[in-house]
């Protein structure tokens, strides 16, 4: 079967990889067709023609081996004309390297695009560029333990690569399709420079004719050019059926250590939210759950005490203790889930395996929602500038006090009901309100 990027043709199913929960949303929103999100990597019913499913193979932190093993097995259980794309970090960050290496395995060919333009994230020389500077020269990658890479060619270690630039990209697309073709035939994997969604749109364009035996790797960036190709000019991600439950309290669950997330969470206050920060320590510790006050009205926010820091090599201990305190809330909160890891971990707490994704509240900020009709909202934690959390609150909230006319403002001198299901005063902050944790 040969792919034509134009209107009218059959439809297709595809397959959509992550290797984090926020990444995979952020696909399956941006594919713009009906389908699901699964929480892997246990395996899923494949999508029927027309659909996606993105899988969140749930990598990021995972031994590189252990990855591409994982990666390995999901490409294996596709089936045949599937239309595959591997969804990766703009930012290169997780195992890419191993990733891309066993997604190439038995492919025909792989197209890889990894530029974000929404974002500011562009690919020039084989480059990422962050709102023009080089990823090498910025401190994107302050909480990793490995060098930052200096190309995408050396981030994807001995995956044998060519470059793409940017002339090429927005050639005529029948010369674009050819170059593609001739470097796959040589054995070389095509890395196409981009800075716009057109450019984007033109490596879509030029890979599709080529088949779906030839495979795409990319950001949400790729996948949305996909998605204007696959799905009805206009088309967006069909809501679920049935309205948001009106007295569900709202729970903002922030795990990053963006900088940004401080002003975000002091937006939400300053409007009337409920904040927590708990302990890292006593988070990283095993025994029960901790409990932390809920407005069971209203909008609570829980981050990560950071005013001590957090043990090297705790950080997935920490992550853990703050999904088990989620999860011990007694209300059937709707839920705001910051950092792939954090919304991974407290979605496996509550037993969530399968995701319905419903639209896209701001750029990254994916709103789902769960069998059981609870609303989410995932985010990567680099995502959002300093409303990003009062945006999304006031969507699943429209009448919470930060919209006039909306409900008494809860103050922190009163009760509100724990997760433990007592009524008890907040107790004092842990020194500080600042998150802790990169994308936790």
């Amino acid at each position: 079967m040969v792919i034509k990027p134009s209107a009218g043709r059959e439809p297709c199913r595809v397959l959509a990889l992550a290797d984090d929960l926020s990444g995979a949303a952020e696909t399956a929103v941006a594919l713009r067709l009906p389908g699901r999100i699964v929480l892997g990597p246990a395996p899923a019913a494949p999508p029927a023609e027309g659909e996606a499913l993105v899988l969140d193979l749930d990598t990021r932190q995972l031994p590189a081996d252990e990855a591409a093993r994982i990666v390995g097995e999901a490409v294996r259980g596709a089936a045949a004309g599937t239309v595959l794309i591997k969804k990766t970090d703009s930012l290169l960050r997780g195992n890419l390297a191993a990733e891309a290496a066993a997604y190439a395995r038995g492919a025909a060919g792989l197209v890889i695009a990894p530029a974000l333009p929404v974002a500011g994230r562009t690919v020039r020389d084989g480059v990422v560029h962050l709102r023009g500077t080089p990823l090498h020269a910025t401190d994107a990658w302050r909480a990793e333990s490995l060098p930052v890479p200096h190309s995408v060619a050396a981030a994807l270690g001995g995956l044998r690569t060519a470059g793409v630039p940017l002339g090429a990209v927005r050639s005529p697309r029948a010369e674009l399709t050819v170059l593609l073709r001739d470097l796959m035939a040589a054995g070389l994997r095509p890395v196409c420079d981009a800075e716009t969604d057109a450019d984007l749109d033109a490596g879509i364009a030029a890979a599709l004719p080529l088949g779906p035996d030839v495979r795409l790797m990319g950001t949400g960036g790729l996948a949305a050019a996909l998605g204007r190709v696959l799905s009805p000019a206009g088309a967006d991600v069909p809501s679920p059926r049935g309205p948001l439950p009106p007295d569900r309290p709202l729970l903002v669950v922030v795990g990053t250590a963006e900088p940004g997330a401080v002003a975000q969470i002091a937006q939400l206050t300053d409007a009337g939210a409920r904040h927590t920060a708990l302990p890292a320590a006593r988070l990283a510790e095993a025994g029960p759950p901790l409990s932390f006050p809920v407005d069971p009205h209203g909008v609570t926010v829980v981050s990560v005490g950071n005013s001590r820091g957090i043990l090297a090599g705790s950080a997935r201990r920490v992550v853990a203790g703050l999904a088990r305190a989620v999860a011990a809330v007694p209300h059937p909160a709707n839920l705001v889930l910051t950092g792939g890891e954090t919304a991974r971990r407290v979605l496996d707490a509550l037993g969530v395996t399968r995701l319905h994704p419903a639209g896209e509240i701001h750029h990254g900020a994916v709103h789902s929602r769960t069998d059981d009709g609870r609303s989410v909202v995932t985010r990567p934690g680099s995502y959002g500038d300093t409303a990003s959390l009062l945006r999304i609150a006031r969507a699943l909230r429209p009448v919470h006090p930060a919209v006039p006319g909306g409900q008494p403002v809860v103050r922190d001198d009163q009760p509100a009901v724990t997760a433990a299901g007592s009524v008890a005063p907040v107790p004092p902050p842990y020194a500080s309100s600042a998150p802790q944790g990169e994308d936790l």
